[in-house]
């Protein structure tokens, strides 16, 4: 017999479970039952039995007052387990410590996943007043600020315009660029090599982004830089992004796998 490719089984208990997790990690406030399984596309007597399930595990609070349902502390060990084991946090941390200090700001890197989020496995922020609310596990949509146009810029430079539109209204900014603006920062992303974000996602505060590639040259993770806008600017946005490039070419050399 030919060798041929594993065959992958479906397994719809786990997939929707995985579902709901990752839905109540992305709601901004606890859903119930019904708003859940309509999201979902799930039967809302299925969507009830995993909730419960994972209520019984730790992973999901309900409250009896509200009838809804959160993700739970529960889930905190395992998300702190993975990103410890995470070698490239190992070796990203201490740069990101240099960054912070550096620049006067808050200094993280992430990682992209496959439910097209960016997730916080490593950070640093300066002892400065100013402060984003930002931690470990912290997650954002793929396509937002820096690290978004770095994902359109490497990732998808094969997706049509009504794709990428589609996409980008969608996206939720404190000053939304207008889309034609913003598929030339994405231009200007692949030729400097990291991408500015200047208020747009969040007012009065500048990022700056440069991808870490995979050896078939696909964004994997970001170091990200994030502070002041009038700092930024007077620091330079340019020595600080060639700065990051530097960072990023170091800890690749050194990661196998994710540089």
């Amino acid at each position: 017999m030919p060798d041929t490719a594993p065959t992958r089984r479906a397994a719809p208990a786990v997939a929707r479970t995985v579902a709901v997790l990752r839905q109540l990690g992305r709601a901004a406030e606890p859903v119930g039952v019904n708003q859940l399984a309509r999201e979902l596309d799930l039967v809302p007597s299925t969507c009830l039995h995993i909730l419960r399930a994972l209520v019984e595990e730790g992973l999901v609070a309900f409250d009896p007052a509200s009838k809804r349902y959160t993700i739970d502390i529960g889930i905190l060990p395992i998300a702190r387990s993975a990103i410890h084991r995470n070698g490239f946090a190992s070796l990203i941390e201490p740069r990101l410590t240099e960054l912070s200090l550096g620049f006067g700001g808050t200094a993280v890197a992430t990682q992209l996943t496959a439910g097209e989020h960016m997730v916080v496995v490593a950070l640093s922020r300066a002892a400065l007043p100013f402060r984003l609310q930002v931690d470990l596990g912290s997650h954002f949509p793929a396509l937002i600020s820096a690290t978004g146009r770095c994902h359109a810029a490497f990732n998808l430079p094969d997706a049509g315009e009504a794709e990428l539109r589609e996409r980008f209204e969608r996206l939720n900014w404190d000053d939304a660029p207008a889309f034609d603006e913003w598929m030339a920062d994405i231009e200007e992303t692949r030729r400097q090599g990291y991408a500015v974000d200047r208020g747009r996602y969040i007012s009065g505060v500048t990022i700056l982004a440069a991808p870490f590639f995979d050896r078939a040259g696909r964004m994997t993770h970001s170091i990200v830089a994030i502070g002041i806008s009038e700092k930024i600017e007077a620091q330079g946005v340019a020595d600080l992004g060639q700065k990051m490039l530097a960072i990023r070419d170091e800890v690749a050399s050194m990661h196998v796998g994710g540089g």
